[in-house]
This record gives structure tokens, sequence and C-alpha cells, in this order.
């Protein structure tokens, strides 16, 4: 029907069309000023195009309001959406809503026992809230009330086995999809389902069957392609214009195991883009060939537009877990810079790959092999690189910790640079007889060595592919970062702190003290007219604007300086070797440790006479690192006895083993005066 619209109604219409415009506008913007995927925007981007708190007045930030103590807390690794004056995450086993302009909860949803919400967060869409569960579903609620309206099951319809949710859903397009877990020796998959149904539209396995395309880079000899591993552990970002959903693969498994596998084992470690409405795979670019070292692309990718020669690119980014940034074309698949592919230390018996990808010119964050070998390290080691192989016959190595993992990136289209956090340090890199035998708990057998690693939060030029500024932290790596439009940067390093950066110099310009150790990366949002930044640090959300006057918290305490880490046990015995039992990842596995103390961290009281037994294959001669006391050399079977009559801490080694230590911490004796040093008797 067509309305004639009379003289006198144009000034009126006029006006209305006005208001339309505006409102439009206001509308656009708002939701422009929310953060409506745990990444801020489909792009991953963590970028905030508000302009409202800036270095200038930045003084002036504040904490407005904190929520009620969450219980339990949240992980360090959740991340929250802010949605319609919510504000979402997960805190297993429940997923929170939480009003923005009070930080009062709204709604608290319970996920059923035996299936624990995904630590990484949550996705909305059509009204919706989206979470994967532990057990491998996908569950559906009300957005505005938490009420619940489908679960999916995850679950191969083939029987095969499957892991869990870690990382947020994807929505797209009226699609959700998410990543399963496979590091228990599954598969890694990625499931999509009708958002408004909940039924399973497609599926993509990460390590593809025998015939399909990549499977000519797993052996045709044995079944590994089945248990290979290829986790999915974070959320997916999509290209609206292309159609695509862009996720990053993790490691294979055996994690530290290849001898069974040959072959570059696609699409493990790599980036990967599939249609959005066929889960069909466009392209893939893999960054590590052929993974013995639990190295997966662990940061989210993010979405940028590249200047390459004066034409824009429309390109994806990858952090690669020692440091390195790949720039990747999301249309082609194919890397912006020239890539090098470098030779890196051999394994014929775990087949490794002859080389490995670096960007050409590209600088790193975190430090490799030749910086470690300048610093002061136990003694009886020694450090290899990043792509030195964990072998049987090597028990003494340190190796770089792979430590850009976990926390997202964030970018910022005004300074053109990606802000990364992670953490630099070493691990004593052993692996067992046994490929499946798989443990990170080795290196707090080494004393001094967690005192090496920091944290970094660094800037590196999307333009140039290096390091701008870079901040180094003591303790665990930084949150993630926020980029905002104000020309500021936000993390919390650890140390209770939320710092706000110059987002050109990397200059700190503000902090606030939330009194916790540890936190969620930052977000940026609106409300009512003013800027939030929030983060959820110690079991609450927090939440800071202009003007907010909370008080700030005592600094959480420092942890500990310690030579040694892991569990302290009372008793006078200590054997020369030990049977350790594994993560328990892919089932229980163990192997016979010779080189590992039991226990090697030793509590007795002051007068004690400690017992050395042999219970291994090797010859042992225990002694003092100090010099001041030594048993004879034990054979199998043999002991040996040392009296400790003076109260302190005691690092002892193994002579034939140097790298092998111990700690005895002697305490006063009851009605005991501390008197001599240690005697040693055989």
């Amino acid at each position: 029907m067509i309305h004639k619209i009379l003289p006198a109604q144009s000034g009126r219409v006029a006006f209305c069309a006005a208001l339309l415009i505006a409102l439009t506008a206001i509308g656009a913007r708002t939701v422009r000023a929310q953060w409506p995927t745990v990444n801020g925007d489909l792009e991953n981007s963590r970028y905030s195009p508000l302009t409202q708190i800036n270095p200038q007045n930045i003084s002036q930030l504040g904490a407005a309001w904190v929520s009620e103590k969450i219980v339990p807390p949240p992980s360090a690794r959740a991340s929250a959406i802010v949605d319609h004056g919510l504000l979402l995450f997960t805190a297993p086993p429940y997923v929170y809503a939480v009003d923005i302009g009070t930080g009062k909860t709204a709604w608290r949803y319970q996920a059923p026992r035996g299936g624990e919400p995904a630590r990484g967060g949550v996705a909305v869409g059509d009204g919706m809230v989206f979470v994967g569960l532990s057990n491998s579903y996908l569950v559906a609620l009300r957005e505005d009330t938490g009420e619940f309206l489908w679960k999916t099951d995850l679950h191969n319809p083939s029987g095969e086995v499957v892991g869990g949710s870690s990382g947020a859903p994807l929505y797209a397009n009226g699609i959700v999809s998410i990543g399963l877990n496979a590091d228990f020796g599954y598969r890694g998959q990625i499931v999509a389902v009708d958002a408004k149904t909940g039924h399973e539209v497609w599926r993509f396995f990460i390590i593809p069957s025998p015939g399909e395309p990549g499977s000519d880079t797993w052996p045709k000899n044995n079944d590994s392609w089945k248990h290979g591993g290829g986790a999915i552990w974070l959320n997916g970002t999509y290209d609206p214009q292309l159609g695509l959903d862009f996720y990053p693969t993790g490691n294979a498994v055996p994690q530290y195991g290849g001898e069974n596998r040959p072959g570059d084992n696609l699409y493990t470690d790599s980036v990967i883009a599939l249609d959005n409405k066929t889960g069909k795979l466009r392209w893939h670019f893999q960054v590590v060939h052929h993974d013995i070292w639990e190295a997966d692309v662990a940061e989210p990718l993010v979405q940028f537009d590249a200047d390459v020669n004066g034409q824009t690119i429309h390109a994806i980014a990858a952090m690669r877990t020692d440091g390195y940034l790949f720039l990747i074309n999301r249309v082609t698949g194919q890397p912006l810079d020239k890539i090098e592919n470098r030779r890196v230390d051999q394994d014929a018996f775990q087949k490794t790959a002859k080389t490995q990808p670096y960007p050409v010119g590209a600088e790193p964050v975190l430090p490799d092999c030749n910086y470690w070998r300048t610093q002061k390290l136990p003694a009886g080691f020694d450090v290899g690189c990043f792509f030195t192989p964990a072998s049987v016959d090597k028990p003494n190595l340190l190796a770089p910790v792979y430590g850009m993992r976990v926390n997202p990136m964030a970018y910022d289209p005004q300074t053109r640079y990606f802000y990364a956090s992670g953490n630099a340090g070493l691990q004593w890199f052993r692996r067992a007889a046994d490929p499946d035998y798989f443990s990170l708990s080795f290196s707090g057998h080494v004393p001094g060595l967690s005192e090496l690693g920091y944290g970094v939060l660094a800037a590196l030029d999307s333009r140039t592919d290096k390091v701008v500024w870079k901040k180094e932290f003591r303790g665990s790596r930084p949150s993630g970062a926020l980029a905002t439009a104000g020309g500021l940067v936000f993390a919390m390093p650890g140390n209770g702190d939320l710092e706000a950066y110059d987002a050109s110099s990397g200059n700190l310009v503000w902090q606030f003290q939330t009194g916790a150790a540890s936190a969620g990366p930052p977000i940026a949002f609106e409300e009512n007219g003013d800027e939030y930044i929030a983060t959820i640090a110690g079991g609450q959300v927090w939440a800071f604007k202009m003007g907010g006057t909370l008080p700030q918290k005592p600094a959480p305490p420092a942890p500990p300086q310690q030579e040694f880490s892991g569990i302290i046990t009372n008793t006078s015995t200590i054997q020369t070797a030990s049977l350790a039992q594994d993560a328990g990842i892919s089932g229980s596995h163990y192997m016979t440790d010779e080189y590992a103390f039991t226990p090697y961290r030793a509590r007795v009281t002051a007068g004690t006479q400690v017992t050395f037994k042999n219970n291994g294959t090797l010859v042992h001669t225990i002694e003092a690192l100090d010099g001041s006391w030594s048993t004879r050399s034990l054979q199998p079977l043999d002991v040996a006895t040392v009296t400790f009559d003076k109260p302190g801490t005691y690092v002892y080694h193994c002579k034939e083993y140097p790298w092998q230590y111990g700690e005895i911490i002697v305490v006063p004796a009851p009605d005991q005066e501390q008197q001599s040093q240690p005697n040693g008797q055989n």
C-alpha cells in the first residue's frame, strides 16, 4: 500500500526519518560497543572501538563494581562475552550471567553431573547461549533467563570415541561449530550443528581417513591415524565474505613419540579453513611437521587486513608456540612472508621431519637455545633448541618451553600491532621407551629451574613481523591482551594488577591491584554512555569505568622462591630410582626412572639418620652439592646412611649422573639444640 504524504506532514516525516536514522546509528554503535564473542568479534581481534578511556585521562579510571565471589572460581582461561546487558562466562560446573550495570548475578545454569562447561567460555546467537561440555555434548540456553533449551550429543555416530570441549563454540550464519579435544588418543574433530535445532550439519576430522587428502602424511601399515590427536582447544573465527570458518589445530599423539607415525601428520599443528555451510576443507597451512614437542597452534587465530605493496590482503595470523608469528592470506592459504624450511635436529628413530618452516625476517617473541646457554644453569644438563627431540638416550636435556599458549592475542588496526602474551623458560624434556608415556612433571626435580622463567607481553608489527616492544614479568604468563581505540593495551601480568600500556610505546600508564594472582583476559564494553573495562580475577568479576571509586585490594603474596617444586615427603629413606606414572592421558603408563630419587624432596628432624638405597640397576654415589658429605659408590641393592644434625635445606645429587638432584629439609627436633653440620657415614 502506498501512502501519500501531505505538505503539513512532511516536516514530521523528515523528523521521524532523522530519528530513525539516529536510532539505527545508536543501535549499531551499541552492538559494536558490546563484546559478543569471547575475543570481541568474529575476527578474534580483541579490539574495542571505544575511545572514552585514553592515556591522557586514564588516571581517572577506577573500579565501578565487583561481583559476588564465584565458587568454584573460573579458570584463568575464562573469557567473558557481553551481549544484551549480560556478561556471560563459564565457571564449571556453572554458566553465569551477570548484569553489566550492577555486577549482580542475573542467572546461573548448572550443567548435569559428569559434563563440565568448557573453560573457554560460551557463544551467543538467535537469543541463545551455547556451551560445550566436557562429556562431548553441546547445550543451548535461553539468553535472557538461562532456561535449558536443547542438548546435542557430539559423539561420532560411527561409534568412534571423541573428546570433550575446551574452547568456546563459534556461532556464525545460523550454525554453531565447536572443536573437540584429542590428547587422550582420539582424533580431533569439529562438529557443526543447526543453532535452532541442535541437529548436526557437518563434521570435520582433523586426521584424515585412509584415501582422503592428507592421509598420505600418515603411515599405511598401522592405524596410528585413528588416535593421532589434532585436538581443537580454542574457538574458531569466521569470515562472512568468504563464508569460511578458521580453526587452529593441536599436536599429534603420542605427544613425544613419533616412531610409529612417520610423515608430516596432517592436519595437526595447522591453520585450517573450512566452508561454513558444508565443513569442506578449503585450505590448510601446517606450522610444525611431525610434531613430537606438543607444539599446538595454541593461541586463537586473528583475522586482519594486511597492506602488501599497497594492496589490501585479507589475512589471518597464527602464533606458533615457540614465538614465531605466521601471517597467511586467508583467501588462498599462502603465507604473506617468504617461508624458509630450516634444518633442525634429527632423530632417525622418531622419524623427525628434516626441516621446519620459519617466516623469513620474522623476530620471535621467545628466546631459543643460544640465549639459555648463556644463563647460569644447574650442573649436569645440556641445553637443546625448540626442535631438539626428547630421547630415551638423552636423559639430561633442558629445552626451551613452548610458551606462547592459551592466552589470546589482540590486534589494533590503528598501530597495526599484534599484542601477544606467553612465557619463556626451560623444561626438563624427557621421554620414556614407551611412546605413549607423557608427563610434564620432571622439571620440578631441577633446582632453580622455575626461577629462570618469566612472562612475556609483546607488540609485533604486522608489516614487518618484528617485535616493537616487549615486557617481561616474573612468574606466570600474563593474561591475554585487550587493545582499544583509545590507544591502550590492557593485560594482567600475574601479580594481581590490571595494567594499561600505551599501545604504541608499551609504557605503563595505569595499574589497579585486584588481589588476584591469576585472571582471564580483559574485555571492554559500553553501558549507558560509559566505557567499561572488565576482567575475571580471583573468582570475581571486576568492572572499571571513569570515576570508579572502589578501593584496591592488597597484593597477593608473591610465589615463594624455592629451588625445587613438588610434594615434600616426611621420610628418612630415599631410593635412587622411581616408578613414575604419567598424566594418564591415553590410559595409565609407567616408566622406571633411574634418574629420579624417591622422594626427591624429603623432610626429617635434626639428628635423623637418612638411609639411601640403590633400588635401580645403575651405580650411584650420592654427594652434597657443596661437597660437605658423600656416600660410597652404591651398587644395586647397596645401602648407605648420612646423619643430618643441623636444621637447614640440603641439596644433593648423583656423582655419576649429576643431573639427578634431591633435597632434604631438616627441621629442628623438639627440645634439641641446633648443633653440627651433617656427617657422612657408610
